[in-house]
C-alpha cells in the first residue's frame, strides 16, 4: 500500500495568499501603489459562489433549468478571494455609495483593473492550469 500521508489534511498547504497590485490609482502615503491581498478558496466556497450566481430559468410552464450568471459568479469568486481591502466593510461601501461587495468591486475598479484582479483570482485558485500541463508535470 502506498504512503498517503502527503494527502493528510495536516500536511497540505490549506490556503495560499499573495499580494497583487491591481491598480496604480490606490496609493499609500509615499505615493506607491497599494497591493491587494488575495487568497485561494476551498471548493466548498467555490460551490457557494456558483450556487449564489445560479437561477432557475423557465423552459416552459412546468420545467425550470438552472442557469449560472457567469459575471455574477466571477464577481462572487473575486469577493471570496480578496482579503484586503475588506470589500464587506460598510464604510468602504458607503464611500462609493454602494451596498454589496460585488457591486463595490465594479464601482471601485476600471475595466482593465477588474480584469487584472480576475486574472489573479483565477490563477491563485488553480483555474489557469491546463489539464495537458498537469499531465506533463506528472510525467516529469
Amino acid at each position: 500500500m502506498s504512503n498517503l500521508s502527503m494527502f493528510f489534511a495536516q500536511n497540505v498547504v490549506a490556503t495560499v495568499e499573495e499580494s497583487v497590485v491591481v491598480s496604480d490609482r490606490f496609493k499609500d502615503k509615499e505615493g506607491k501603489p497599494v497591493p491587494w491581498v488575495i487568497r485561494s478558496i476551498t471548493e466548498d466556497e467555490n460551490e457557494a459562489c456558483r450556487k449564489a450566481a445560479t437561477r432557475k430559468v423557465k423552459v416552459n410552464r412546468v420545467v425550470g433549468m438552472p442557469e449560472t450568471d457567469y459575471n455574477d459568479y466571477q464577481a462572487r469568486l473575486a469577493v471570496a478571494s480578496v482579503v484586503y481591502p475588506d470589500l464587506k466593510d460598510a464604510e468602504l461601501q458607503k464611500s462609493y455609495g454602494i451596498l454589496g461587495a460585488e457591486k463595490l468591486l465594479a464601482k471601485m475598479l476600471l475595466p482593465g483593473e477588474y480584469a487584472t484582479l480576475q486574472e489573479s483570482v483565477q490563477r491563485i485558485n488553480g483555474f489557469d492550469r491546463d489539464i495537458n500541463e498537469l499531465k506533463d508535470d506528472v510525467k516529469n
